[in-house]
C-alpha cells in the first residue's frame, strides 16, 4: 500500500518561514515527478510546484523567488521551502507524487494535506 505523508504546515507570521516534506512509502519502483498544490476554502487547487526525477523544476508563477522544491530520491520525500510568507499563502498544501510501483503500474497519489496558515 502507498502512502505520501505531509509534514511541517503551521500557524506563522506573515514574514516568516515553512518547510513541508513529503514522503512516499510502499512497493515503489521509481518516484517519477513529485510536487505540490494548495487550496484556499472557496478556491481551487493549484499548482505550486513540481520537480521530475531528473531535477527539472517547474513553479507557479506567482511564487518564483519565495518557494524552492527540492527532492531527495533515495528517500522518494520532496521539501517546499517557502520564505517571505505572506496571508495569501495560506491554504491546505498537498503533496502528489506520479509513482512507477514494483508491480509495474503507474498512478498518481495524493497525501492527506497540510495545512499552513499566514498571520498578518
Amino acid at each position: 500500500q502507498v502512502q505520501l505523508v505531509e509534514s511541517g504546515g503551521d500557524l506563522v507570521q506573515a514574514g516568516g518561514s515553512l518547510r513541508l516534506s513529503c514522503a512516499a512509502s510502499g512497493s515503489i519502483f521509481r518516484a517519477n515527478a513529485m510536487g505540490w498544490y494548495r487550496q484556499a476554502p472557496g478556491k481551487q487547487r493549484d499548482l505550486v510546484a513540481r520537480i521530475t526525477s531528473g531535477g527539472v523544476i517547474n513553479y507557479a508563477d506567482s511564487l518564483k523567488g519565495r518557494f524552492t522544491i527540492s527532492r531527495d530520491n533515495a528517500k522518494n520525500t520532496v521539501y517546499l521551502q517557502m520564505n517571505s510568507l505572506k496571508p495569501e499563502d495560506t491554504a491546505a498544501y498537498y503533496c502528489y507524487a506520479d509513482l512507477s510501483l514494483a508491480s509495474g503500474t503507474r498512478t498518481n497519489y495524493w497525501g492527506q494535506g497540510t495545512q499552513v496558515t499566514v498571520s498578518s
